[in-house]
């Protein structure tokens, strides 16, 4: 017995349904996405909290730090000064009374930097060998301060009276005054309160300079009419 074998086409309704798998990757794709820009921008802020120092102005920063302190202590010499004096009192042209004292005193004088005036020009940058110049105005000397207290004084004289005394004391203060006063500008002193002046100038700077981020900064510092180190 034949068999008439008819071969049909499958129904196109009948089809097995294709389904498109590109939205669903692209579902599956989008939260590895966000993870991925979450822990980017997590390292990122974490590498600028803790490893990242932004440079700043290294002019600006010792601005700022000589502003602060406005006025700068930076010696004081302590040194002891001899005065002398005479009184004599006469009659007719002829010393009468004469009475002479020698004092002994010590003096104290402080030298010190008047930051508060110093502008930009007074700083020079050079950032390729990260070396901050600075020109210094001349150091201020105060008024001798005389400890009279610790004097020691040497009179002679025969009737030395209390105005005398006075009068002699009083005369050797003034001079000692003047004395010191010109002492404390002796070369060698002042060469002294010079090189105290820029140590003390380099050791306050080097704290803003690594703060601002120049930790191997060099500063060179002189006074104005110095010739510039090298």
């Amino acid at each position: 017995m034949d068999r008439n074998i008819t071969s049909r086409r499958p129904d196109p309704d009948l089809r097995e349904p294709v389904v498109d798998q590109r939205p669903l990757m692209r579902v599956q794709a989008t939260p590895w996405l966000m993870v991925i820009v979450l822990i980017a921008a997590v390292a990122w802020l974490g590498w600028r909290a803790f490893f990242y120092e932004e440079e700043g102005d290294p002019v600006g920063s010792a601005m700022l730090a000589f502003e602060k302190q406005n006025s700068l202590n930076v010696f004081s010499s302590r040194f002891e000064i001899v005065a002398e004096s005479v009184n004599s009192h006469g009659v007719l042209g002829i010393d009468v009374l004469s009475s002479r004292q020698a004092t002994i005193i010590p003096a104290t004088v402080t030298y010190r930097l008047d930051l508060g005036s110093m502008d930009s020009d007074a700083f020079a940058w050079d950032p390729a060998s990260q070396t901050l110049d600075v020109v210094l105005p001349p150091l201020r000397i105060s008024r001798p301060n005389l400890d009279e207290a610790r004097s020691r004084v040497f009179t002679e004289g025969t009737w030395v009276t209390a105005g005398a005394q006075r009068e002699l004391s009083r005369n050797n203060s003034l001079q000692a005054e003047r004395r010191a006063a010109a002492f404390a500008k002796n070369p060698e002193v002042l060469a002294l309160a010079r090189d105290a002046a820029k140590g003390a100038v380099r050791q306050n700077l080097a704290i803003p300079l690594q703060v601002a981020g120049y930790e191997n900064a060099r500063v060179r510092v002189r006074f104005e009419g110095e010739r510039a180190p090298s």
